[in-house]
């Protein structure tokens, strides 16, 4: 999804920038990254990258081309004209007690913010306290809402909390250990490590259904008037949320992965088209990264 510019000075060849010398490994060269009106950018010492370059000089693009716009690539997740183009940045909730214990969590409201996780809640805020969002959404789940409100700590644009942002309703699995799931039932626990779109309980499909809700949630959020919008949510609705944005069906549920804290960012046209422009972004989980306007 990052093109690469022209470096601004002379940069080592991979092959040189990663090969180690005698005795000692080399590092790659360190990220720092921040984000433009137009898109958020990685630097280092060998020059630039950028997710979206469509508002850089001509002799400052790339070389090897970019996505300026888009106009019928893919199927809009609205059917409505929108009255702006928007862009969406998706986060992960920091880590929760069922995470941290190894739990089933699913639609449960039992697993809490840990204190580890909380601390990533703030990394986000910190990562994200230069960029200006019209809303943020939220699911009302304790875990997810808890990370909301500490990244939305003393703002005033509103924070709302929508049912269709809910993690997936796994059933008697939720509060589970893993271990103890798999062992009591394992052809289930099977089905849903490894065919997750198959996974059923008495006739309901929770990763089917979990699609259909991701589409309510999309319609729901690009519909709201502005123009930049923060989501704080779970794992599995966030893979509905980027599957059903990409047209991918159910089965490539677990195709895709985001971290505790870890954010994944969207632009999407007046037609409702959606362009995926990061996915589970962590450096601001390790360092001091940040993304401004």
């Amino acid at each position: 999804m990052v093109s690469a510019s022209l470096p601004t000075r002379p940069s080592p060849s991979p092959t040189a920038a990663f090969s180690p010398t005698p005795g000692r490994a080399r590092r790659p060269p360190r990220l720092r990254s921040h984000a433009t009106a137009t898109g958020i950018k990685a630097t280092h010492s060998g020059g630039l990258s950028d997710v979206s370059v469509q508002s850089l000089p001509e002799n400052e693009r790339p070389v090897t081309g970019a996505a300026y716009s888009f106009t019928g690539a893919t199927t809009s997740l609205t059917n409505n004209i929108l009255t702006s183009s928007k862009k969406i940045t998706l986060v992960r909730h920091g880590l929760s007690s069922w995470n941290a214990e190894s739990r089933v969590q699913g639609s449960s409201n039992l697993s809490v913010l840990t204190e580890t996780g909380a601390k990533q809640a703030e990394k986000c805020r910190v990562a994200l306290a230069n960029m200006k969002f019209d809303v943020c959404f939220a699911s009302p789940i304790s875990r997810a809402k808890s990370t909301a409100e500490i990244i939305w700590l003393g703002k005033e644009e509103p924070l709302v909390f929508l049912d269709s942002l809910k993690e997936a309703h796994l059933f008697f699995l939720e509060g589970m250990t893993n271990a103890d799931a798999k062992k009591q039932y394992p052809e289930l626990y099977t089905k849903w490590r490894e065919d997750p779109a198959n996974f059923h309980v008495n006739g309901i499909y929770p990763i089917r259904e979990l699609w259909g809700t991701a589409r309510q949630a999309w319609e729901q959020i690009l519909l709201t008037p502005g123009e930049n919008f923060l989501v704080v949510t779970h794992k599995s609705i966030l893979r509905a949320l980027i599957c059903t944005a990409l047209g991918l069906p159910p089965e490539r549920f677990r195709a895709i992965d985001v971290n505790n804290g870890g954010m994944c960012v969207f632009t999407v046209n007046k037609q409702g088209e959606a362009m995926l422009q990061a996915l589970n972004m962590t450096a601001h989980m390790y360092s001091d990264h940040t993304y401004e306007y």
